[in-house]
């Protein structure tokens, strides 16, 4: 026939889209290609994400005591997800807690940002300022959230966590202690444990309120004797040196102690004093033991240590028993205690709120030199003999 072509021609493909080559159709093909193994590489990745979400939660909530809510769903598309969370008023803005969250918990921290724990009365507040919707969380036998951040009624030592949009975060390195009230005390004792009394307990008008009768004590026991109180410090650091088979035992210590204590160790080592130990010599005293025990010389009737706010130091770095040489003169003698005295002046200098007393002793023939600092309130400075 004539005009007809010699061969069979191909039969031509069927275009999809009209107007398209076939070399555009191919890119059209293979970018749809990609957009959806993007898609679904983004849904799988979600997945994944709420599954690892769903373990950290666990996890803080099994450090802080907390039962474990059940399983998160798998996620459904995308799409859909986002369309839940723009009608959902309430959907959670984070599945986690961040440490900006928890930035309302660093008063606490003091300062030194080295404190590491707090007292409060049975049911009083523990800290203001927590974000719209934040609980504290404790195991006191039975998991006690509050909404209030409040103090568990029952006395004792507490680890505590936060919880947050369905999300829970244990504090580390923090301890609450719920205190046993004052009134608990009767005849001089808590159980068989001797305090005294105070001062002003019986009589007279404190001259500050800073020696009024203290609100409660810290109940210490065998069990919690090794809780950090600060990065250098423990519980039993700071209790009165009688009646050691005695438990439980009952002690007042003042955070703001624990924050100059850790504030003047920094002060020293960038004086060129590195400190590894921090030694206690005295703590915490019972108004009884105060009055009676030990080597009285030298203490004062109305003593800070009564008040959980003075401790007696020094620096023990070889741990001998007994203060490090550390002005460098190869002697150890008061002028050691002065070095800490002169770290404590600049504390005090950049830390008004926790200005007190600072006393250098010389050795005795019952220990070597040590520097006493307080949190009085108000300055105080004094070179002394005997125990402080």
């Amino acid at each position: 026939m004539p005009g007809a072509p010699l061969f069979p021609q191909p039969k031509r493909r069927h275009r999809i889209f009209g107007g398209l080559t076939e070399r555009q159709e191919h890119i059209f093909t293979w970018i749809a290609v990609v957009v959806v193994l993007l898609y679904i590489t983004a849904w799988v990745g979600g997945i994944k994400q709420a599954f690892e979400q769903q373990r950290e939660i666990a996890r803080a909530q099994k450090e802080a005591g907390v039962k474990a809510p059940p399983p998160a769903a798998v996620p459904t598309a995308p799409t859909r997800q986002i369309t839940s969370a723009l009608l959902e008023s309430d959907t959670p803005t984070a599945a986690y807690i961040t440490d900006a969250m928890l930035g309302f918990l660093t008063p606490l921290r003091g300062a030194s940002g080295k404190v590491q724990f707090a007292t409060r009365v049975p049911g009083s507040q523990i800290v203001g300022g927590a974000p719209t919707g934040a609980k504290s969380v404790m195991d006191t036998g039975t998991t006690e959230v509050s909404s209030s951040f409040t103090a568990p009624e029952q006395p004792g030592v507490y680890k505590l966590a936060v919880q947050l949009n369905q999300a829970t975060r244990a504090i580390q390195n923090f301890s609450l202690v719920t205190l046993v009230p004052f009134s608990e005390k009767r005849g001089g004792k808590i159980g068989l444990y001797y305090l005294g009394n105070w001062p002003y307990e019986r009589s007279g008008t404190p001259r500050t309120p800073t020696y009024a009768n203290p609100n409660g004590f810290i109940e210490v026991t065998p069990q919690n004797a090794d809780t950090y109180v600060s990065e250098h410090f423990k519980l039993r650091d700071f209790v009165t040196k009688d009646q050691p088979n005695v438990w439980p035992k009952y002690l007042l210590l003042n955070p703001k102690l624990l924050d100059k204590l850790e504030l003047t160790i920094q002060e020293l080592q960038a004086m060129g004093h590195p400190v590894k130990r921090m030694t206690v010599m005295s703590g915490f005293r019972t108004p009884n033991y105060n009055l009676t025990g030990g080597n009285t010389q030298g203490r004062a009737n109305l003593s800070r240590h009564m008040y959980g706010d003075a401790a007696d130091v020094f620096v023990d770095n070889d741990g001998n028993g007994l203060m490090d040489d550390l002005n460098g003169d190869g002697r150890v003698d008061i002028r050691d205690a002065e070095v800490i005295g002169q770290a404590v002046d600049r504390v005090e200098q950049k830390n008004p709120s926790l200005v007190g007393g600072v006393g250098v002793y010389v050795a005795s023939s019952g220990h070597g030199p040590f520097t006493h600092i307080d949190v009085r309130g108000y300055r105080a400075r004094w070179r002394g003999t005997g125990n402080g």
